[in-house]
């Protein structure tokens, strides 16, 4: 996951002085239902890695903590993340987090579309369009091109045994190459393993996501 700017990401409510317990207060919910290591007892490179999304976004996304239980599946997970997210081509940053946001939408995965709809909101520069994702992609404010790409994806994600040449040519109508192809395939397989993780882990958002990006 890209880390948000500390300028993108509010203010924890925990960091807010209390008087004291109000009627409403509910304890906090675990992170995951697996052990959560410390921080200071990682190896060297996955403690550098969390901390450098700490200081750049001002908190700890908690997948971050949750994947850090076995080091070995968290460098992968992070190294194959930022080979699909991070890369130069023709699908833009706000793009690929459209992907994200709708299959992980259509897998009920909270964590996934809490958080990367709090990045496409500062992705697309656009407080309305990661709900409209979420919630029914069809309707979305998004382009012809867009709509296209996110029906492959979630194809690929529901039903990849019946992707034909088919698929292939409607998304070549759209101006889409081979290679683009392939990245609005993998990143959907890609967070479909994240999406059935975050699930089995009952991994939860952290509060920083509900309001980044909802008043550019």
């Amino acid at each position: 996951m890209t880390a948000p700017s500390k300028s993108s990401a509010p203010k924890s409510s925990a960091s807010k002085t209390s008087a004291g317990p109000t009627p409403t207060d509910k304890p906090a919910a675990a992170i995951s239902r697996f052990p959560v290591p410390r921080i200071e007892d990682l190896p060297e490179d996955v403690r550098a890695r969390i901390l450098a999304v700490q200081e750049k976004s001002g908190f700890v996304p908690n997948v971050f903590l949750t994947l850090a239980h076995r080091p070995d599946e968290f460098r992968a997970f992070f190294a194959y993340h930022d080979a699909l997210m991070d890369k130069p081509g023709a699908l833009t940053k706000a793009e690929r987090e459209m992907i994200v946001v709708a299959t992980s939408s259509a897998n009920q995965c909270q964590y996934c579309v809490v958080a990367h709809g709090a990045i496409l909101r500062i992705r697309a520069k656009d407080p309305l369009i990661a709900d409209q994702v979420a919630i029914n992609y069809r309707k979305a404010d998004i382009t012809p091109r867009q709509t296209a790409m996110l029906d492959f994806a979630m194809k690929v994600s529901a039903r990849a045994h019946e992707v034909g040449e088919g698929d292939i040519d409607a998304l070549k109508a759209h101006g889409f190459e081979a290679e683009d192809v392939w990245d609005i395939a993998a990143i959907s397989a890609f967070f479909g393993l994240s999406n059935r993780m975050a699930n089995v882990t009952n991994m939860r958002p952290n509060a920083e996501f509900y309001s980044m990006g909802r008043a550019l």
